[in-house]
């Protein structure tokens, strides 16, 4: 399964993320799994890419020109997707992807992830869509997911779509056994 996985290209405030990041690149080479992501050399984006290459597996990146022009693409990559801009970098791993994994990150983390999900919940893929709940990062948004099913915005049933899990492995379970409901307007 070759994984997309949405990170910071910052470390965060405390060394789990990092740690974290680690351990998810080992067990994904461990599965038999190839890793899709950004392309980067910094943050967690270069955390996770040098874990999978030092266990010996595959990690392709998706990068745009702009970014590849300010040197922050990674070097050792089996192979480096240079594209235009975000739109088509996003739209890129989407296509590669099997599965969308975001571990902690920022504002481009989290659109991200929302995007895919959105397109899952629309129907326009079947592919897991999961939060690497490392050291309980997103128990806020969370929380806001729920008051968005209690509110009325979001069906229980969509909410429910999004695999949230802080092991690695039962993260990468989750995702190989991932059924994906009925679309929004079935």
């Amino acid at each position: 399964m070759k994984i997309a996985v949405f990170c910071g290209s910052a470390l965060g405030t405390v060394p789990l993320y990092a740690e974290s990041a680690q351990a998810f690149g080992r067990a994904l080479v461990a599965a038999g799994h190839e890793l899709v992501y950004g392309g980067g050399k910094v943050g967690l984006m270069g955390v996770i890419a040098d874990a999978v290459i030092g266990a010996g597996g595959r990690a392709v990146g998706v990068m745009p020109q702009s970014l590849c022009d300010r040197e922050i693409q990674h070097l050792g990559l089996a192979q480096l997707h240079i594209v235009k801009d975000m739109h088509e970098r996003k739209a890129t791993m989407a296509q590669l992807a099997d599965a969308f994994v975001a571990m902690p990150g920022g504002i481009g983390t989290l659109e991200e992830l929302f995007e895919v999900w959105t397109w899952a919940q629309l129907g326009d893929h079947c592919k897991p869509c999961a939060l690497f709940n490392v050291g309980a990062y997103y128990d806020a948004l969370l929380a806001f997911l729920s008051h968005t099913v209690e509110q009325g915005f979001v069906a229980a049933t969509h909410k429910d779509m999004l695999i949230v899990e802080g092991d690695p492995g039962a993260l990468l379970l989750a995702l190989t056994h991932y059924s994906a409901p009925l679309s929004k307007w079935e």
